[in-house]
């Protein structure tokens, strides 16, 4: 069945939209309870993935306000394998219900075996703390994750309210955790100008290397959307790059190539300067003659390239040429980078090359970059307004405004 950008939600093989979902399990029976439907409540079969999921959302909250449980001898545990974790999963695409799994997992280890009724405002103050302390014993995760984490505890006790299961969220009564402002490392124009000078194109890998980081760069794609590039994304006539894919991967062989992006602002088509349209040109050729017909850009074998290798990839190179060692995702913003200050591109223009759902989205994650741009605009307007102030004065002045000579 294939899959769209709304969890829960698929096409059949004639493309018509349905929803599909499960809303946990019921207590009496023990079995898992699911709902499946192609209409809405008038009858009316879904034009649209938006339609279905409307009404698959109005389904859930339905559920969840008409049969919450009062059962008060339910631990932490049970809530989240019953109804917490079935919920999320169909709520959330599968990629970041898998990114999620560690995270939830430490949270059912801390707080498991207790009666969720009898979780306290002090029991979720002491997993504050145990998430920043540096002491023994102590997480010392960053505040990123650790906001991210608390918050995902409020979210589960929060859903335990609206179904009854708790009458008050303890966790609303407990500061939150400020996530700080994590700086993205990324590399410059010149550092990218050093790393690709050291790769040595000859070699069937190497080239391979050179393309992928080369691409990244130059069109700001995140991470699992250049892995499912493939040559069909490509025009070459029109000098474009069609992004609608994602890779959603757990090994170089265990792998699905998703037909939506993150956002639904993430499909997008990118302009492509001759530079690159040419640098394509040259490793397509080379991997019909050294390996053959394949659908991915960056392969050498038939399968696609994992982050992990790509994050080897971008660390041996920067290491070499004495570049900062920046993660997978630092070359998206070494994209934007190149763009503002190289180019002076508009927010509006970046927010769509990026496939941001707003230019808001954009300024709030490179706002910091503009600032070289701010001076440059002061340079200019030095001396573009004549100035010829008048020798005689055209007011007349009343009352006490009056100036007595």
């Amino acid at each position: 069945m294939p899959t769209t950008q709304y969890a829960g939600v698929f096409t059949d093989d004639k493309g018509q939209f349905y929803y599909e979902a499960s809303l946990g399990f019921d207590l009496i029976t023990g079995k898992r309870i699911k709902k499946k439907a192609r209409k809405n409540q008038n009858g009316k079969r879904f034009s649209s993935a938006r339609e279905a999921y409307k009404e698959l959302t109005r389904i859930r909250s339905e559920f969840f306000q008409t049969n919450g449980y009062s059962n008060y001898d339910m631990t932490f545990e049970q809530f989240m394998n019953e109804v917490y974790l079935p919920f999320y999963e169909t709520d959330v695409l599968e990629q970041t219900f898998q990114s999620r799994k560690p995270m939830l997992k430490i949270i059912m280890q801390r707080f498991g075996k207790k009666q969720l009724r009898t979780i306290t405002v002090q029991d979720v103050q002491h997993f504050r703390t145990w998430l920043l302390s540096k002491r023994r014993g102590g997480a010392n995760y960053s505040n990123g994750y650790a906001s991210l984490m608390f918050s995902t505890l409020k979210k589960i006790l929060g859903m335990a309210v609206s179904l009854q299961y708790l009458e008050t969220n303890v966790a609303t009564k407990v500061k939150a955790i400020p996530k700080g402002k994590a700086q993205v490392a990324y590399w410059t124009k010149q550092d990218f100008e050093k790393v690709i000078n050291l790769i040595c194109i000859d070699d069937l890998y190497e080239h391979l290397c050179f393309v992928m980081l080369w691409v990244y760069f130059n069109t700001g794609v995140r991470v699992n959307e250049g892995t499912a590039l493939w040559w069909s994304d490509f025009d070459f006539k029109k000098k474009t790059l069609r992004v609608t894919h994602m890779l959603i991967l757990e090994s170089k062989t265990n792998w699905q190539r998703q037909s939506y992006t993150k956002t639904e602002a993430g499909s997008r088509i990118i302009s492509l300067d001759d530079d690159t349209i040419e640098i394509l040109k040259a490793w397509k050729k080379r991997q019909v003659e050294e390996v053959g017909n394949l659908d991915f850009i960056f392969s050498y074998d038939g399968n696609p390239m994992i982050k992990s290798t790509i994050a080897s990839i971008v660390k041996r190179y920067a290491k070499l040429a004495g570049v900062p060692e920046i993660e997978v995702k630092g070359l998206r913003h070494s994209h934007a980078s190149y763009l503002i200050n190289e180019f002076n591109v508009s927010v509006l223009i970046l927010s769509k090359r990026l496939g941001h759902s707003s230019p808001e989205i954009t300024l709030k994650h490179y706002s910091h970059m503009y600032s070289g741009i701010d001076q440059e605009i002061a340079q200019v307007m030095n001396g573009n307004i004549k100035i010829e102030t008048a020798k005689k004065s055209s007011v007349a002045f009343n009352g006490n405004q009056a100036v007595k000579k």
